[in-house]
């Protein structure tokens, strides 16, 4: 590390030279980044993207449709409105209410405008049609398409808000930290130029790959907070050094201190990352490879850029004070830690007795896929969507799409036998009300009368409509309506059920099961990735069997509390919140995020009392004097996560709303009630035995 730091220090102006040009290069392509995003992320390779390829190519149903809500409507307004669309030539086809009564209630209709082409590919076509209906009262977009563009401009919208808010904030933290302007803004300067960069290179990326519109949201928040902190840290550590060295020496030391816990705190991240990777959905997958960009960025900003910057500014780094020289405070941590040290079973029961109250509403915890009410209230087309759903569908109600591929004629008697079975198997459970096919469109019972009907060219003639919705060549469409909800146990546990047999099975129920498990099923690997490299690296670190394990007890038990919190928060509609489910993503982005997050304060605290046991061989001195080290540190830099991540509160995507209200929380029972408190007073309760470890001889 010691040749590394030099080597650094010698070409710093190389690296400010890299960075200037890489930060005008990416900021380029960064501008494109929103343009490129597609979807919400839960996609997953199952039956349901095969049904829906099937559906689109083989039975000509459309790849995505726009519906247009009429309120107050009369035939006049509808005719014209879907002419003008009409006229425009983007649609395949367009389903209108004054020729099916089902989409016409007293003066409510609405219109469905289907397309060849996938939703995120509609941006143009949806910014036509607005053209039209943006001139006529009562009219408004809705549908996939239009949620999604909306969703993006919304994430958008809170990057901006959570940027004004967060920023000027960790400004004023900074300000306290150090005390002068120069050392509080060069943290910032390093946060934009990993979050730009970091845009920069996923939209790169975004050409090649899939890009969900969260990430828009989340890779800044983890990247911003993280390069702050590590340029605190990294701040902090170089002032220190400067008082006792020359500029280049400490430097060089900052890098190989400050820069090996940046690294380390990195190493944490990175493993909460890539245990999430193996979660085969796309956003986890987004997230993965967003967060690992940022904070590879973060790190080599801190190690690189920073240092050249701080050489360049040289003692001026301490210029423009607006605040006093800061006050030694170690002895105000060390008089805490004493308290600590003095009442340990106290404040220990005390510590998981808070913890414990935090975890009871986890029992409640009801998770789902974020659909609808994702979006804010405040855009028209989730008001119109809701209206439409309201008005004309059933939210109890679900189709399963089976799609049955046999070497047969399914129109000759054999078929048609073949068929009547497949439609008496997929009748029988409870929750079917019926299956769709060509049976009860031909309105006929057995397959000698279908059989006998289809000889009849007339019959036969009139029949081709619903021949083609439900066969294609060797292909067997049967949609199953269902009388419960697609997101439903029910639903899903009988779209497992069919998939055990030759069909392929589609539609909302096989969707939603086959999301919930890929992330249950890969939900103990994860954890078991993230726990077990965690002990193993904290084990290697510490020399330690303890100290490792009360980590991770610890960490599970504080993220264990901070979800009761957020039940508590969301689906109680507390604070002003409106009630909400928890997001299925969000359990695994906090817990995969904070445990590598948290692990830094950990890290930083330990090392310390280690330096003094290693020195004293008194364990209650050590931790006393680890405590009174580094507490104002760590609270500063988990302020700093604090206020960035919980920033985004203010924002208005509910689950990027619940990830950074999420995070924050963590960080917050993290920083004050496990390191101030249950950390200490463990550590006193286990004495020696903290440092046991087979075959060594820490003292």
């Amino acid at each position: 590390m010691k040749r590394i730091a030099e080597t650094i220090v010698k070409l710093r102006t190389l690296f400010l030279t890299i960075w200037v040009v890489a930060f005008v290069l990416l900021g380029y392509f960064a501008l494109d980044l929103p343009s490129l995003l597609q979807g919400d992320g839960f996609r997953t390779d199952g039956e349901y993207e095969q049904v829906q390829e099937i559906l689109t190519e083989d039975f000509d149903r459309p790849e995505s449709t726009i519906l247009v809500l009429f309120e107050s409507a009369d035939e006049e307004k509808i005719e014209e409105t879907l002419s003008d669309i009409e006229s425009l030539d983007i649609a395949t086809s367009i389903q209108s209410p004054l020729e099916m009564d089902s989409m016409y209630k007293e003066d409510t209709a609405y219109a469905a405008v289907h397309f060849d082409q996938e939703s995120t590919e509609l941006k143009g076509e949806i910014e036509e049609i607005r053209n039209i209906t943006k001139e006529t009262d009562g009219v408004t977009l809705t549908g996939e398409p239009v949620i999604t563009e909306d969703i993006n401009k919304a994430s958008q919208e809170d990057l901006k808000n959570a940027e004004l808010i967060g920023l000027p904030f960790a400004l004023v933290i900074l300000l306290l930290a150090f005390g002068t302007i120069t050392a509080s803004l060069l943290p910032l300067i390093i946060g934009g130029f990993t979050v730009v960069a970091g845009f920069g290179f996923l939209a790169i990326a975004g050409d090649s790959i899939s890009l969900s519109v969260f990430i828009l949201n989340i890779a800044p928040m983890i990247g911003l907070a993280l390069s702050i902190d590590f340029a605190l840290l990294f701040i902090n550590r170089y002032r220190e050094e400067l008082t006792k060295q020359s500029i280049d020496d400490a430097l060089a030391t900052t890098i190989q201190t400050a820069g090996r816990s940046i690294i380390f705190s990195a190493v944490c991240v990175f493993i909460g990352l890539g245990a999430m990777s193996i979660i085969d959905v796309d956003i986890f997958l987004n997230i993965a490879l967003g967060g690992t960009v940022v904070i590879t960025l973060a790190v080599l900003t801190s190690l690189t850029l920073l240092p050249a910057m701080l050489r360049l500014l040289g003692p001026r780094i301490n210029k423009f004070r607006v605040l006093p020289a800061e006050k030694d405070t170690i002895p105000k941590w060390r008089a805490f830690a004493k308290g600590i040290m003095k009442r340990p079973v106290m404040t220990a029961v005390l510590s998981f007795v808070i913890l414990a109250i935090g975890i009871i509403p986890v029992t409640n915890m009801n998770v789902s896929i974020p659909t609808i009410d994702a979006l804010p209230e405040s855009y028209d087309s989730r008001s119109a969507y809701e209206t439409i759903e309201e008005t004309f569908l059933s939210d109890s109600e679900s189709t399963i799409y089976a799609v049955t591929e046999q070497d047969i004629d399914w129109l000759s008697e054999e078929g048609l036998e073949e068929m009547k079975a497949h439609v008496e198997d997929y009748s029988s459970p409870d929750i079917v009300d019926s299956v769709d096919s060509l049976y009860s469109a031909a309105d006929v019972e057995t397959a000698e009368e279908l059989y006998g009907a289809l000889q009849n060219p007339q019959t036969k003639e009139a029949l081709q409509p619903a021949i083609d919705q439900f066969i294609a060549d060797d292909k067997l469409l049967l949609p199953a309506n269902l009388t419960v909800a697609g997101n439903s146990d029910e639903a899903q546990e009988l779209a497992r059920e069919w998939k055990e047999e030759e069909a392929l099975i589609g539609g909302q129920p096989a969707f939603n099961q086959e999301i919930y498990d890929e992330i249950f099923d890969k939900l103990p690997a994860v954890l078991t990735i993230i726990i077990v490299s965690t002990f193993f690296i904290l084990m290697l670190a510490f020399r330690s069997i303890l100290i490792p394990i009360k980590a991770i007890l610890m960490n599970i038990l504080g993220l264990a509390s901070t979800f009761g919190i957020l039940v508590w928060l969301f689906q109680g509609g507390h604070l002003g919140l409106n009630e909400a489910d928890i997001a299925l993503i969000l359990p695994v982005i906090v817990f995969s995020l904070v445990f590598g997050l948290s692990m830094d304060y950990e890290v930083f605290l330990i090392s310390r009392i280690r330096e003094f046991y290693l020195e004293s061989g008194d364990n209650e001195f050590s931790t006393v004097e680890g405590v009174a080290n580094t507490s104002k540190i760590i609270t500063s830099a988990a302020l700093i996560m604090i206020v960035i991540t919980g920033a985004f509160a203010f924002t208005g995507v509910v689950p990027v709303k619940q990830i950074g209200i999420g995070i924050a929380i963590a960080i917050f029972i993290d920083a004050t009630i496990i390191r101030l408190l249950l950390v200490p007073s463990l550590m006193k309760l286990f004495g020696g035995w903290n440092w046991w470890f087979p075959f060594s001889r820490n003292k």
